[in-house]
């Protein structure tokens, strides 16, 4: 990994996690906000592979996990992240992805990184909240990615294509 694509990486993950905790939180739906990190995370998966998302997505969760208001155990959203990471750098990296497989990916993505984060809170019994209440978070995190994706995706992955062309996974 290059030193550039490193600092472009943490520079997009920073400014993504300062809009996620700062200016969301007004328009947030129910109390809950988009993931912009974790918008970041399939970005980089889509044009760069899942070692380098996977990493990104660690330390873009442990900011995500330290960053105040955080209210849960520390760890939860870096597991997530690692995953989602994975999960949407496994997707064909011979074609260049079409906007409804990014959007796809992306719905996916937030789905197996929400629940993750969900499940992971059951299990460590960190929020005590109900079953029903769990489904609505997923559900509505899930429609707040889709709905920026738009906006954000195609920003993040032609930022991660031009630093370097060659090495780009698609």
């Amino acid at each position: 990994m290059s030193a550039l694509r490193a600092f472009v990486a943490m520079v997009a993950v920073a400014l993504a996690l300062v809009l996620q905790v700062s200016v969301f939180p007004h328009f947030a739906w129910d109390g809950i906000v988009p993931n912009l990190c974790l918008l970041v995370v399939v970005g980089a998966a889509l044009t760069r592979g899942a070692q380098f998302a996977m990493v990104l997505g660690f330390a873009a969760g442990l900011l995500l996990d330290l960053a105040p208001p955080a209210d849960h155990v520390a760890g939860r959203w870096a597991l997530a992240l690692v995953v989602v990471g994975y999960v949407a750098g496994r997707v064909r990296q011979d074609v260049t992805p079409t906007a409804t497989g990014v959007v796809a990916t992306v719905a996916a993505s937030s789905f197996v990184g929400t629940s993750l984060f969900a499940l992971s809170g059951v299990i460590l019994r960190d929020p005590t909240i109900a079953f029903t209440e769990l489904l609505q978070v997923i559900v509505v995190a899930v429609l707040w990615d889709i709905l920026l994706t738009p906006f954000v995706l195609p920003v993040v992955m032609t930022m991660f294509r031009r630093l370097e062309p060659d090495r780009a996974a698609v």
